[in-house]
């Protein structure tokens, strides 16, 4: 099982939208921080059964997430 990074962006409406660096494409749009993680989630599982179904592989994790604290 593979772990991919999931980018969570919230918009000046309130709404969210997330989006997987690793597969392109991959996104969804929630009204809350919680609709959009459920959707990502069915997104991806999209995603890779199209994959499978054209004999592809998931392609490999290459983003990782960190934090940087800064003096304000």
């Amino acid at each position: 099982m593979s772990e991919y990074v999931v980018i969570y962006e919230q918009a000046e409406d309130g709404g969210w939208g997330a989006y997987i660096p690793d597969l392109p494409g991959v996104v969804a749009l929630g009204a809350t921080r919680a609709e959009a993680s459920e959707l990502i989630a069915e997104a991806i599982a999209a995603y890779a059964r199209d994959r499978r179904e054209r004999g592809q592989a998931m392609p490999a994790p290459h983003h990782a997430v960190g934090v940087v604290a800064v003096a304000a």
